[in-house]
């Protein structure tokens, strides 16, 4: 089930928040507890219902290897066979082609069937979760209240599908606190405030600059200098606003339920650096990472040559989580490299101006976002080189480029994407502008005060983009 489907929003949500807070009201808390998972669950199988039972038995097991390791603070046995269990299942769905279609690639033959397994929906998002609690668990920082409470930590719909990633030792709390089970009319406000922002910049936004980018990469090999620039930077921006307007979504609904789910985006086209970028992008993965890869590996303690390998191995597999591809891999290790340059730059003490830091750090930015989203490695070749192909410069056909600026010495070829240049240009120069000089969202409701302007508008919003809901698309992080 989709945040953006006129099903969730006025059938799923209304009936879940109803039930919720009529039981909380009164002090049916386990009751209600309860119901917020069986609409968890219900919400996770609306997609596929046999992928119910796969959920429900990686919670099961986690629980119990987690009560175990509860019991047993640094029993090392109970935690590498949770590990091991939940990477295993990971790599078998998420993983198995790719390693057997590079094998047949590195063989030169077709020795392995692909069996082109089905990746069950927020499988990263659900095995992080459980494996970072495991580790709590094992250092004697997390302890459980119930299973019921386990399985709403882990099943609880706003971060269920595409994250944030949770903690347990942050959320169980919230779980249980009385408070939690009742009416509270600012978290609701400023829950449907975010919630419609969040609906808007993915349905508004996001899904607007889908067919230029669909376009752009379909062509990698046919696309002119202004074509090629144009695709790498709706990505950038399509990425952008719709992963970050599901993790608004995500916080929004968990207000409503009085749940403060952590913050996933902080302005990160703003950063100065890619340290900076890292700080402010997908902000629950990156700590994952830090304190339960990165950190175990020895972080930066062991001298600046191992720091270096920790950070480039993290942002490895930060890369092949985000999907079973080279092009994957490349990105991350490309991320990698500029931490490590990054690092180094900081150590020599070099000062630029900060406006030729934030080009570089932009520049970085979106060159990695293309090898992200081409379908092969020699397609985002193809379209970084001609970005650098200042040769390949041409303007579309038959448009008002041609009429009036036939005296350029530049020719005038086939368009392959459905807009016209003009309009690519501002709506991206002003999508620039959004990005890197307005305030986000998060930012905004931190002065948040309930009032008529604020009403209307969400209700503006809201309305305009339920009017533009008429196809459902999904978010792009479900496919990771």
């Amino acid at each position: 089930m989709l945040f953006n489907s006129y099903v969730f929003i006025f059938f799923f949500l209304p009936l879940t928040f109803a039930g919720f807070f009529l039981l909380g009201r009164r002090e049916k808390y386990r009751l209600a507890t309860a119901w917020l998972v069986f609409a968890s669950f219900f919400f996770y199988g609306w997609w596929d219902v046999r992928y119910v039972p796969l959920l429900g038995a990686s919670i099961v097991f986690n629980y119990l290897v987690g009560r175990q390791l509860e019991n047993q603070p640094g029993h090392k046995p109970w935690l590498i066979l949770g590990i091991v269990v939940n990477v295993l299942l990971l790599g078998y769905f998420k993983y198995t082609d790719f390693f057997l279609s590079t094998v047949n690639t590195l063989a030169g033959a077709d020795y392995f069937d692909l069996p082109h397994i089905i990746l069950p929906l927020g499988i990263s998002f659900f095995t992080f979760t459980q494996t970072a609690y495991l580790v709590d668990a094992y250092r004697g920082e997390a302890r459980n209240e119930s299973f019921l409470t386990y399985c709403e930590f882990v099943t609880i719909f706003p971060h269920l599908i595409a994250g944030p990633i949770i903690n347990h030792k942050k959320m169980i709390p919230q779980f249980v606190a009385n408070e939690t089970f009742h009416l509270n009319y600012d978290n609701i406000a400023m829950g449907i405030s975010l919630f419609t922002m969040g609906l808007f910049k993915k349905v508004i936004i996001a899904d607007m600059l889908s067919p230029w980018v669909n376009d752009a990469f379909t062509n990698a090999d046919k696309l002119t200098f202004l074509e090629a620039w144009i695709g790498a930077l709706a990505y950038t921006f399509q990425l952008y606003f719709d992963f970050s307007g599901y993790s608004e979504m995500a916080i929004g609904l968990g207000l409503m339920f009085n749940l403060r789910l952590p913050v996933n985006f902080n302005s990160p086209y703003q950063a100065k650096s890619i340290i900076d970028f890292w700080r402010r992008w997908h902000m629950t993965l990156g700590s994952w990472v830090k304190d339960y890869l990165y950190i175990p590996m020895g972080g930066n303690r062991h001298g600046e040559i191992k720091k270096m390998r920790n950070l480039f191995i993290s942002m490895l597999i930060i890369g092949l989580w985000h999907g079973a591809g080279w092009t994957f891999v490349i990105w991350g290790g490309l991320h990698g490299l500029f931490l490590m340059i990054n690092h180094q730059w900081r150590r020599l003490k070099i000062q630029l101006p900060n406006f030729v830091n934030w080009g570089m750090t932009f520049l970085c930015v979106v060159i990695c976002w293309v090898f992200f989203r081409a379908n092969s490695i020699s397609s985002a070749c193809n379209i970084l080189i001609t970005m650098t192909d200042i040769s390949s410069l041409a303007l579309p056909i038959n448009t008002f480029w041609e009429r009036e600026l036939s005296w350029l010495p530049v020719p005038f070829v086939e368009w392959h994407i459905d807009k016209s240049l003009h309009q690519c240009l501002i709506i991206l120069l002003i999508l620039l502008v959004l990005t890197t000089k307005v305030k986000n969202p998060l930012q905004f409701i931190q002065s948040f005060h309930p009032g008529w302007r604020w009403v209307v508008i969400t209700i503006a919003m809201l309305v305009y983009s339920l009017y533009q809901m008429n196809t459902f698309t999904e978010f792009l992080y479900f496919q990771f």
